[in-house]
């Protein structure tokens, strides 16, 4: 577990249509981090209802900060996460896909390594012992996805700095003032490279540790659906990727 001089926890849960996950989400990261100082769900106005369903959980725990906020217009993945930064009020951020793959038990080995010094500690699939979804028969997940997640990662690690290998992680625990600091730009997934590459450009200190990411089994991808939206989701990152390594600086996304 971390140790005490870790400081305030706030985990921060972008939400679209995760009424499903929404309940078992939040108690796990709870069972498995009972030092967590809040829950911050971010939710972009989900015809599901998973926003109500959040604050009636949070009626039932009142001893639990679990925060709601809706966002009822400027919708996006990369806005709901800083608008969770924005609000929260603890001194290291953790935010995480809220549809089950990212696995809450493995919370405080994000912790863990923060205790340990280092800035920034991202959940990797593609390090010793980690690994990528393998049985997606039966999951909402298509097996394209998975095949063409892992060569993408292997391009971006060719581009931007081979050290690195989950650059589409979006598993992340990360000291509040570096995201303040930083800012988040991109739409999607692309905010998560841009923020690591800037991180380790900036000297932050940046581990990774290993988990197994899950196929999910409830609710819709967010990503897309079909070859030809994984392909565009895809250009978008390399794009992303070469304009970081080799286009003009960029300014800042907050």
């Amino acid at each position: 577990m971390p140790q005490p001089d870790l400081g305030t926890i706030s985990v921060i849960l972008p939400t679209l249509n995760e009424a499903e996950n929404i309940v078992p989400l939040i108690e796990r990261i709870y069972e498995a981090a009972p030092g967590v100082h809040e829950v911050i769900v971010v939710d972009d106005d989900s015809p599901d209802g998973t926003a109500d369903i959040a604050e009636r959980l949070a009626g039932r725990y009142p001893d639990r900060r679990i925060r709601i906020e809706r966002r009822l217009a400027d919708h996006g993945l990369t806005k709901s996460i800083a608008h969770g930064a924005d609000v929260a009020t603890g001194d290291i951020l953790v935010w995480m896909d809220c549809d089950l793959s990212m696995p809450p038990e493995d919370i405080p080995r994000l912790l863990d390594g923060i205790a340990r010094g280092y800035d920034i500690v991202v959940g990797s699939r593609f390090v010793e012992g980690g690994s990528s979804k393998r049985a997606t028969s039966g999951t909402r997940d298509p097996a394209i996805a998975v095949l063409l997640s892992g060569a993408l990662n292997y391009f971006l690690q060719l581009v931007l700095d081979r050290r690195f290998k989950d650059y589409t992680s979006g598993f992340i625990a990360i000291r509040r003032a570096i995201v303040l600091d930083l800012g988040l730009r991109g739409d999607y997934g692309e905010y998560f490279i841009d923020l690591i590459f800037r991180a380790m450009r900036a000297r932050y200190r940046v581990l990774e540790v290993p988990y197994a990411c899950l196929p999910r089994q409830r609710g819709v991808s967010k990503t897309g659906q079909g070859l030809a939206a994984y392909l565009r989701r895809g250009r978008k990152y390399v794009t992303t990727a070469l304009a970081l390594r080799w286009g003009s600086p960029r300014g800042s996304g907050r």
